[in-house]
């Protein structure tokens, strides 16, 4: 899967978890997700669960620890999509 089929299906999930003061277009990759986007810690929970369902992967604590942006989610995706291929 490339990088930029992993964001297409991994926007749409982030932008449903933004609070109201941040706007989709704000969204890119290199964005902070708790700091710049404003996703509070039990949303970033739920943008993971969401991301396992969609990619059929699982987060390890380490993974969660790595998770600042959009770039960073997509290299973990990838990293566990090549593991399970």
């Amino acid at each position: 899967m490339t990088t930029e089929q992993i964001y297409a299906k991994l926007l749409p999930i982030v932008k449903t978890y933004l609070p109201e003061d941040v706007s989709e277009e704000e969204v890119t990759p290199d964005k902070d997700l708790t700091g710049e986007l404003n996703i509070n810690s039990a949303h970033l929970v739920d943008v993971v669960l969401d991301v396992e369902d969609e990619f059929d992967i699982e987060f390890a604590n380490a993974d969660m620890e790595n998770l600042r942006t959009i770039n960073d989610a997509i290299k973990i995706i990838k990293e566990k999509l090549e593991t399970t291929s």
